[in-house]
């Protein structure tokens, strides 16, 4: 069978992570949507997504295909329903479809024609964009016991401080040495030729991808993950890095995601609670305006390609778009739209010019091209977002 995985109506409510990918390609637990669904299937994806994104992105259509949702983290049952999905059938919760049997000469989907086959167990949806950090936990427990299951970790090394053990699985070619990891309140999982360096305590659940590096001295406590070449050292509570971004100085981070190729500054810190103790809430693309996300917690969300200062500090909810670039004292606004640059004193536009020869040196450090896909994305994001700048 051919699996198309679709974005759906959650796709404006994750910008600005579905800015530059699919639903699909959000990481969150220790692998992404995409990820999961084909371990769990056994078979590739492609994606229908924006027009924009599928030169990188694209869809194969095939005579039979299953289209499904992308915002819904599979499970072992929904799995197993999936792919038994025949002709004309289509599986729901409620009043949200997960996944639809189409041909290739089918012209248009009418539900009413459908055999609907209910799915009533639960199941982790990833909606807004602070579900990524607050369904961490539980995305990394399941992620865990589909990744080891009939597995066996590389050994423990002695030097190691270690409280149970049984639920630490350390792929092959990692390094850690005199490191302090309690898995009592949930796994750790330390991916391919990752790295923890001497001195740092991990409180799981916390997934540190392949290549990834948590660097000396760090504390990371609560549901964390540190997507594939990404970098931590400081404090770090609670928060999902994407690939290829830095947190690599002292400095909290919490409650938080960020994109790829973001870059946090030295001791820069983010606020996580409001003084008053209220209910958070944070900019949404969807309404243009602040909206609740009934979280009391709640940090940084960061588009891909951002970067800030020394020193920089972030208020308790605070949105960044893609490519920007933050600076200076005090505390920036709210929601900083993408490709601005400045800060607490203001912002101007940050030119596509100036944006992609960063981009192109940050990435080129890592051995990856900044090639013309990527940079038509961003082009196409930097029109998309001008209404939100003060040209």
């Amino acid at each position: 069978m051919n699996y198309i995985l679709f974005d759906g109506p959650a796709r404006n409510a994750l910008l600005p992570f579905t800015f530059t990918r699919p639903v699909a390609d959000i990481l969150v637990g220790i692998m992404t949507i995409r990820q999961k669904w084909e371990m769990r299937l056994g078979s590739t994806t492609t994606t229908l997504t924006e027009e924009y994104l599928s030169e990188k992105f694209p869809m194969v259509e095939m005579e039979e295909n299953v289209m499904i949702n992308a915002s819904f983290v599979p499970n072992a049952i929904l799995a197993e329903m999936v792919s038994n999905l025949g002709s004309n059938q289509a599986i729901f919760k409620g009043e949200d479809v997960i996944a639809f049997y189409t041909s290739e000469n089918q012209e248009e989907v009418d539900f009413d024609t459908y055999e609907i086959i209910e799915f009533e167990d639960e199941c982790l949806r990833i909606e807004h964009t602070w579900d990524i950090f607050s369904k961490n936990d539980a995305a990394i427990r399941e992620d865990f016991q589909l990744l080891t299951e009939d597995r066996k970790s590389q050994p423990i090394p002695k030097s190691v401080n270690v409280i149970s053990k049984e639920n630490i699985f350390i792929e092959e070619g990692a390094k850690l040495e005199f490191v302090t990891l309690n898995a009592s309140s949930g796994p750790i999982y330390i991916g391919k030729n990752a790295e923890i360096m001497e001195g740092s305590v991990i409180r799981g659940p916390f997934a540190l991808c392949e290549e990834a590096v948590v660097k000396l001295a760090t504390k990371v406590y609560g549901a964390t993950t540190v997507g594939p070449h990404s970098r931590i050292g400081g404090e770090v509570n609670n928060s999902v890095l994407f690939g290829f971004s830095n947190k690599g100085h002292d400095g909290f981070l919490g409650n938080s995601v960020l994109g790829e190729w973001c870059n946090i500054g030295a001791d820069s810190n983010n606020s996580n609670l409001k003084n008053n103790y209220e209910e958070v809430k944070l900019w949404s693309y969807e309404t243009e305006g602040f909206e609740k996300t009934g979280l009391q917690f709640c940090g940084l969300m960061m588009g891909d390609h951002s970067k800030c200062g020394i020193n920089t500090m972030f208020n308790t909810g605070t949105v960044v778009g893609v490519s920007t670039n933050i600076f200076g004292s005090g505390f920036p606004r709210n929601f900083v739209p993408s490709f601005s640059w400045g800060g607490a004193s203001g912002f101007t536009t940050y030119i596509t010019k100036k944006a992609f020869e960063t981009a192109r040196l940050v990435m080129s450090r890592r051995n990856v091209e900044f090639d013309e896909k990527e940079k038509t994305i961003l082009e196409h994001v930097f029109e998309e977002t001008k209404k939100w700048r003060k040209e």
